[in-house]
């Protein structure tokens, strides 16, 4: 699985990279690829008001309900 924090809009343009390349590795700030049953920690501060997702973008698991919103005020 994977765990990315980001605006939708930029969720969308990386689940469409997901859709070309499903192995593709991560090694964003604000990501991180997780082998099943493991977990990592993720320190993010926010530095603006805004909607923003987190989601697993690994083709199928967004649209199996592997997302949700954080509102930041």
């Amino acid at each position: 699985h994977e765990f990315v924090l980001a605006s939708v809009e930029d969720n969308n343009k990386h689940a469409e990279l997901m859709k070309k390349y499903p192995d593709m590795e991560h090694d964003d700030p604000n990501g991180k690829s997780l082998a099943p049953n493991k977990t990592a920690d993720i320190v993010w501060r926010f530095t603006r008001a805004g909607e923003f997702e987190f989601a697993c973008l690994i083709p199928g698991h967004r649209e199996a309900g592997m997302h949700g919103v954080i509102n930041v005020k």
